[in-house]
């Protein structure tokens, strides 16, 4: 069956494009060939840029007023955002002539892409506003526009350039090898197709700017200016004492309905905040101890007033007090009656034994000097040796007794402790003259809910009688 060349190569260029099909003989000296060579001719057109973004707009001003039914119009409207800029439109591509019978495929140049719209700005938040009034009623003489600003309004998207249209989309060149009539005559036809630019992309629209937020209504129901909320503080004893210190704490309530509240046509959020209680609480410090008040004066102390109006005193852990609590009417009253510093409290020292077998005493002195105020117990691990273990270790000692030491064997001269051991349940040969001992006095001592723990270890050699 004859096939006609130029309905087979147009099947074959539909099913591949500028793919490269096969050589195809259609007789003994004639072969068809699609060409790969590929060339543009002209310019593409240029891309338009994208619009810019429009500016975001500033938000109004708060204002605080004082309301006493006077006539007033407030413009508190936040400003609006600004258009976001247009995209530019694509620039056509540039045709010029497209080449003739050229031994190469052909690409007509594209059009540019529109640019870009740019995205609204946004618009401004309306100014919040803040009346003081002992008279609700006295808004409704007031007209306020609080509303947020709108947002700009967004750029369109430019449109795609022209693409340039080939004038000749197919084209043939024949080429012979040989003279006509010799075996080795070959005349090869090649095939060429020139591809249509393609058409420029329209730029994508841009966003509407947010809009901005209604201001907001604030209602102090007071005739003068609210002083800073302040419910707790760490302050000196030397200030709590000298003049005290002012604790406040502001209740506030959200309500809705702020619209209704003023001159009709306002706008501003319906919701708002009102002060419902303003709670004043004075504190002052009473020294009533006789311990000297200049090392004390220097100690913070923090207070926290509370929803049941009360405050809370916390009382740094290294000082330990004696005192009550007086409240009458706005004002709170800390006595103290004691004081005493943390570490005062174990300061025991300067231990000595004297005495022998019943008569064996070990002594202790408060350095810290307040074992008229704490309350003190001691236990004692009374353990021997043969060994000199004054000014050396030694591992040969025996635990003799061990346990609380009853109140009845210690006695309280002032600051001097007097601990009759020698009366203690312990065998008499365990107080024989020449024995090592280590005594060992854990002291507990409390006053005013505190405590605190102190070792005292004694190493001697017991006398004689």
């Amino acid at each position: 069956m004859h096939v006609s060349g130029k309905f087979l190569l147009f099947t074959i260029f539909f099913a591949s494009s500028f793919l490269i099909p096969p050589v195809i003989t259609l007789d003994g000296c004639h072969d068809v060939v699609w060409s790969a060579d590929i060339k543009s001719f002209g310019e593409d057109g240029q891309n338009g840029q994208s619009g810019q973004t429009g500016q975001n707009n500033k938000n109004s001003d708060d204002l605080t007023l004082f309301a006493d039914g006077s006539p007033l119009t407030l413009n508190l409207a936040g400003f609006d955002g600004e258009k976001g800029k247009d995209g530019q439109d694509g620039e056509a591509a540039n045709c010029k002539s497209q080449p003739v019978d050229v031994s190469y495929n052909l690409q007509a140049p594209s059009g540019g892409n529109g640019g870009n719209g740019g995205n609204g700005g946004d618009g401004g938040n309306g100014g919040s506003l803040t009346i003081y009034t002992t008279d609700i009623t006295n808004l409704e003489q007031i007209y306020v526009n609080a509303a947020g600003g709108q947002g700009g309004k967004f750029g369109l998207g430019g449109r795609g350039g022209q693409a340039c249209q080939c004038n000749n989309s197919y084209w043939s060149l024949e080429t012979c090898t040989g003279n006509p009539g010799d075996s080795d005559y070959r005349c090869t036809t090649r095939e060429f197709r020139c591809q249509d630019g393609r058409q420029g992309s329209n730029g994508v629209s841009g966003l509407r700017g947010r809009d901005g937020v209604v201001g907001k209504l604030t209602l102090i129901n007071f005739d003068k200016p609210l002083e800073p909320d302040e419910s707790a503080a760490t302050v000196t004893m030397a200030t709590l004492k000298k003049k005290g210190y002012l604790l406040s704490k502001d209740k506030w309530e959200t309500r809705n309905g702020a619209m209704a509240l003023f001159s009709p046509g306002s706008i501003i959020d319906d919701q708002y905040l009102a002060l419902t209680e303003r709670i004043e609480q004075s504190f002052l410090l009473v020294w009533n101890a006789p311990q000297e008040f200049s090392k004390f004066a220097n100690q913070k102390v923090t207070l926290g007033l509370e929803e049941t109006q009360k405050i809370k005193v916390n009382i740094p852990d290294n000082l330990w007090i004696e005192a009550t609590t007086q409240q009458q009417n706005k004002l709170t009253q800390f006595i103290i009656y004691n004081a005493i510093r943390a570490e005062d409290a174990t300061q025991l020292g300067s231990a000595q034994l004297s005495g022998s077998q019943s008569n064996l005493q070990l002594t202790l002195i408060d350095k810290g000097q307040q074992s008229d105020l704490i309350a003190t117990k001691f236990k004692i691990i009374y353990r021997t040796t043969r060994s000199d273990a004054r000014f050396r270790s030694v591992s040969d000692y025996i635990t003799r007794y061990e346990g609380e030491i009853p109140e009845e064997l210690v006695t309280l001269d002032d600051n001097k402790f007097t601990i009759a051991i020698g009366q203690l349940p312990i065998k008499a040969n365990e107080f024989e003259s020449g024995l090592g001992v280590e005594i060992k006095i854990l002291a507990l001592r409390s006053f005013a809910g505190h405590s605190a723990k102190q070792v005292i270890t004694v190493k001697d050699i017991l006398k004689p009688f």
